[in-house]
């Protein structure tokens, strides 16, 4: 019986659909810290599918086509990917200087992570965030209860 999923596979993993899939392996590699993995050519020569990493989290790319849009064509936002790293301040500043367009600054969040979001150039929403303090699901709730948001 084939193994599911594949070694270095997860069970569940984001697909991110790109108009042009070459430029955002350059561009989530350069700027997000992610390492290629793979690429595949379609019949246009292009890029079609590409896989990149980071700690171990894998992310597929593709190319839209048929009834899927990308964010940019959709004319706003759909999902939020949220990745955890070991030095968030680093990791932004990494981001700013490659040209991600930041969304929500570098800021400490009421549930214990430090965190910002930035959106790639066809318009996909990325989060990054470094846990800097565990909180109880209580203390959490209390937070929220106090008016916390972000």
């Amino acid at each position: 019986m084939p193994q599911n999923p594949l070694d270095g596979y997860a069970t569940v993993t984001p697909y991110l659909l790109y108009h042009d899939t070459d430029a955002a392996v350059e561009f989530l590699t350069r700027a997000f810290g992610f390492s290629e993995r793979f690429r595949m050519a379609g019949a246009n020569g292009k890029t079609s599918h590409a896989e990149v990493e980071l700690a171990g989290g894998l992310i597929m790319l593709g190319t839209p086509t048929g009834e899927y849009r990308s964010p940019a064509e959709l004319g706003g936002r759909t999902q939020v990917t949220f990745v955890y790293v070991a030095d968030v301040d680093q990791h932004f500043q990494r981001a700013n200087a490659a040209g991600a367009h930041i969304a929500r600054e570098l800021a400490d969040q009421f549930y214990g992570d430090r965190s910002y979001t930035a959106y790639d150039p066809e318009g996909h929403a990325w989060s990054f965030a470094t846990r800097t303090r565990d909180l109880s699901d209580a203390e959490i709730e209390a937070a929220m209860a106090a008016g916390a948001t972000d």
